[in-house]
């Protein structure tokens, strides 16, 4: 064999190694929450939050592997909601510590600090904010509305968990 092309099948292998090592030991996925918070205060954050704990393996047998953090299990309402164009949540806390998924269109949350988030199609968010209270303007919990003259469709997934405070990112 020539010199070029054993340099050539060592370069192919190295490769083939790097890529069959890669694929047997992959990189976990970086995906992001919303968390809608209150302090010990009683004002409400908002903060963006990492999914942490990303481990590949299937579902249910025989579906390939595929990434999965499981957060918490217990009991859970599935409710889709339909907000008209130009709907106003007003100031209000979370009924309940709830995930909520936008399917289509935009919507956005105020927290009581100021801070407002924009969110549709992708993104997700953990409501959290039931033991805010009233601050001196009489806000409390977050403002929510939709953005743009359409309506938009959510997806909320209400939780038996108890509402915490000074816990951003609780899911770790």
């Amino acid at each position: 064999m020539r010199p070029i092309s054993l340099l050539f099948a060592f370069a192919l292998g190295v490769t083939a190694f790097y890529h069959a090592a890669e694929a047997a030991d992959p990189a976990p996925p970086r995906a992001y929450y919303w968390h809608n918070w209150t302090d010990h205060n009683g004002v409400s954050h908002m903060t963006r939050c990492p999914f942490h704990n990303y481990i590949l393996k299937t579902m249910s047998k025989p579906a390939g592997p595929q990434w999965q953090d499981r957060l918490k299990s217990g009991q859970a309402q599935i409710i889709s909601t339909v907000q008209p164009p130009h709907w106003d949540g007003s100031w209000h806390p979370d009924p309940k510590v709830q995930w909520i998924i936008p399917l289509k269109g935009t919507w956005y949350v105020t927290a009581m600090d100021g801070t407002r988030v924009e969110m549709g199609p992708g993104d997700v968010s953990l409501g959290e904010d039931q033991m805010s209270r009233k601050d001196s303007q009489g806000h409390i919990g977050h403002f929510a509305g939709n953005v743009g003259d359409d309506a938009v469709t959510l997806m909320v997934i209400q939780t038996n968990e108890q509402p915490t405070t000074d816990q951003p990112c609780r899911f770790k």
